[in-house]
């Protein structure tokens, strides 16, 4: 019965562990995705700013970056402008276009926009619960270029006067058969995404620098699909632990009912014990009762 029972705890104590461990690993994946992010960002930023350390930069011209073979569907650039020219014509590159009177924060006297197109690694990187990626993911961050240096640079924020910083998605197609349904995404620094409604012509608008995407909903019949499976593995743990704590419960009862009735034999008779050769066994006193005839003249 104590091993039943200490199998039981063991049981149980494996599968608490087992249920920890799945909890860990999906905290984990969710922060990996934000770090590995955020290491992109990094890399591609290094080799925007080399490309202006072996070039003599123009203001307002727009330079490529090369990338490293591993980083193959990327696009980098970088471009350099003064604040008075931003604030006076405000700035057009690549998917981005900032409206006039647009200021840095805090302000600096030149400025760097670097920009990033992740192409078909997109959904490396990114990715979004519930939803997938139509366009490959953009965006752009905002640096201090006063005092320019590879090792020292100072990330900006910038502030539009009413007007949104747009962004456009040209030339999107949807394969026949999936859903036309498609918003924008904005993917914050701090790993958090917002959904908002996209524009008739392909356009989705900020009022900051990040990176952006135009996604759609999954269809239903794949959410459908996937929480049928996850039902199904969760409805087949379930059945396999009951069975097991049944099996476990039924030998236990068993096991219990045995001992009760080996203690009542036991309380009920006292019998002497004998010795045959070397085993000791119970031994019952023989008696027997004398017969008592009828007759007392018989012979």
């Amino acid at each position: 019965m104590r091993y039943s029972a200490d199998r039981g705890a063991c049981w149980y104590a494996t599968e608490l562990l087992v249920f920890l461990v799945f909890c860990a690993s999906v905290d984990a994946a969710s922060s990996s995705n934000a770090t590995l992010s955020e290491s992109l960002d990094v890399v591609l930023h290094k080799h925007a700013f080399g490309a202006l350390v072996h070039h003599r930069p123009l203001t307002g011209a727009l330079y490529v970056a090369p990338l490293p073979t591993d980083l193959a569907g990327i696009q980098v650039a970088v471009l350099r402008l003064r604040s008075k020219t931003l604030w006076r014509k405000g700035a057009n590159f690549s998917n981005f276009q900032i409206p006039p009177r647009t200021l840095s924060v805090p302000y600096v006297r030149r400025l760097l926009l670097v920009y990033q197109d992740l192409g078909n690694q997109s959904s490396h990187y990114y990715n979004i619960t519930g939803y997938s990626l139509v366009s490959s993911v953009v965006g752009f961050m905002v640096y201090d270029a006063s005092n320019f240096t590879i090792n020292n640079t100072t990330k900006l924020n910038l502030s539009t006067t009413g007007t949104h910083i747009s962004i456009q998605f040209p030339n999107l197609t949807f394969e026949s058969g999936t859903n036309p349904k498609t918003s924008c995404a904005i993917f914050g620094a701090d790993g958090k995404v917002s959904i908002t409604a996209r524009s008739l012509n392909n356009l989705c608008y900020t009022r900051n620098a990040g990176h952006f995407s135009i996604v759609t909903p999954m269809e239903r019949k794949e959410n459908r699909r996937k929480k049928w499976v996850i039902g199904t593995g969760i409805g087949l743990i379930l059945l396999i632990s009951g069975s097991f704590l049944g099996v476990v419960f039924v030998k236990m009862f068993k096991l219990k009912k045995t001992h009760e009735m080996e203690r009542a034999a036991s309380e009920g008779v006292i019998l002497d014990t004998i010795w045959i050769h070397n085993s000791k066994m119970p031994c019952a006193i023989v008696t027997r009762t004398h017969p008592i005839l009828e007759n007392s003249d018989f012979p």
